[in-house]
């Protein structure tokens, strides 16, 4: 039978409610108040609830990942994780696992294994050295690629939650391969693969907000293209850094790399140039440039028109008319908003939520989100919300903290709409959602 945690239920109750004066703190204000904390301590998003406080209290979950202990021992104002009743011994705990893992009987032999530490701790003492050749070949080059393709679809399908790790470790083997011996145009095409695969790791790194591994990871591959003499590469992964540095806020920084990518257009595939393009429009709506942006966006509309499908590299293969409409309608969203015109962005995130194929569900909850928040302040509430709960059901699977922070900008911007019912179902849901990082 589980066992109360009595302890951490008298200390919430002894703790007085921060907006009710003379109340104790409820399991909800305690949740919010630890979430709070750990952004202001960890910059990065956390997302307890009362449901989760009320498990550890019913002994549920003994033993919660380290993050929300901490935040639990900071709110309440304790110096142990004792002192809440958490305890990764007892029963019922949730904590590291040891001992004993498996008994196996077979023909009347009993078979047991006792890793005596953490799954993660015994792993970690497994020293596995893949091979490198002394000299490389395409076949190297072709390993590389296939790889690169196989995280990329690992990516777009589940975030970058359950992609990253594994492919960093990709990535420091093929970064080995660069040191053996090779033919010029091999070593030029391995830098160029290896590149790309650079940046699938550094974008994987972004999604789950360790936007320091993107940065080492978008530097890498930037020196991968230079050596290589790749444009193509370069541009894209100046692109990439553009992107995460809007994201930031860092408008400005964005808007020098982004000009930087379009160095030598001349040397870019016509997609290459319309991706480019849509990302500088978005920036130049950002800044308040509007005119300048719908030109913008304008020419990356022809310059996508004359592409040519056979012409573009691996890196841009992800690139169709799905994402086209939804990067033009992500970059006008500013304008749509500014102007109190949503029919600029609107009608271009309907098309990329129509074309996106199964392939990659984490753009279709891109534009479904952003459609629905640009309705939400400009047009329907009700349509807002129809659009929005989708999106919460296509986000599910996803381990994407991109993901849920632009949930979060949605609920925000539907609260002063709540009295509407299916507004109201929206917010809960967005609030109900599993976080990359849970408890």
């Amino acid at each position: 039978m589980v066992t109360r945690n009595e302890a951490l239920r008298a200390v919430r109750e002894a703790t007085s409610s921060r907006t009710r004066p003379g109340e104790q703190m409820s399991r909800g204000e305690l949740a919010d108040a630890v979430n709070e904390y750990l952004w202001h301590t960890r910059r990065k998003r956390f997302e307890l609830d009362g449901h989760s406080v009320a498990r550890y209290e019913r002994g549920q979950v003994r033993w919660p990942n380290e993050p929300y202990r901490a935040g639990l021992r900071a709110v309440l104002g304790v110096d142990s994780d004792a002192k809440l009743g958490f305890s990764a011994n007892r029963r019922g705990s949730t904590g590291p696992l040891t001992g004993p893992v498996k008994t196996v009987t077979t023909g009347g032999l009993k078979a047991t294994a006792d890793l005596g530490t953490t799954p993660t701790e015994f792993l970690r003492r497994i020293t596995l050295e893949t091979p490198v050749p002394a000299r490389v070949g395409q076949t190297e080059v072709d390993h590389v690629r296939a790889t690169t393709s196989a995280i990329a679809m690992s990516e777009n399908l589940f975030g970058g939650g359950l992609s990253c790790e594994a492919a960093m470790g990709q990535l420091r083997w093929a970064g080995k391969l660069l040191e053996s011996r090779a033919a010029d145009n091999v070593r030029n095409a391995l830098l160029e693969a290896v590149g790309n695969l650079g940046g699938v790791v550094a974008y994987s790194a972004f999604d789950i907000a360790d936007h320091r591994a993107a940065d080492h990871c978008f530097e890498f591959a930037l020196w991968c293209s230079e050596q290589g003499g790749s444009w193509g590469l370069r541009a894209d992964t100046l692109a990439g850094m553009a992107r995460k540095a809007t994201y930031l806020g860092n408008f400005e920084e964005a808007l020098t790399l982004i000009e930087l990518s379009q160095v030598r257009a001349d040397r870019l595939t016509s997609t290459a140039r319309a991706m480019l393009g849509t990302v500088r429009a978005r920036l130049l709506g950002l800044t308040g440039r509007n005119r300048e942006a719908l030109d913008e966006a304008s020419r990356a509309d022809d310059h996508f028109a004359e592409r040519s499908n056979d012409e573009n590299p691996p890196w841009l293969v992800y690139y169709d008319e799905a994402e086209h409409q939804g990067s033009i309608g992500k970059a006008l969203i500013p304008i749509a908003k500014d102007e109190g015109k949503p029919e600029l962005a609107s009608s271009r995130l309907e098309a990329a939520i129509r074309l996106h194929d199964a392939r990659y569900p984490r753009s279709r909850v891109f534009s479904q989100i952003r459609l629905a928040s640009l309705l939400m302040v400009t047009d329907d509430p009700r349509q807002a919300a129809m659009i929005g709960r989708n999106a919460v059901t296509g986000a599910a699977p996803l381990n994407s903290a991109r993901v849920i922070a632009e949930l979060d900008d949605l609920k925000r911007v539907a609260e002063p709409h709540k009295s509407i019912g299916d507004v109201t179902d929206l917010c809960d849901g967005i609030a109900a959602m599993a976080r990359p990082a849970g408890p």
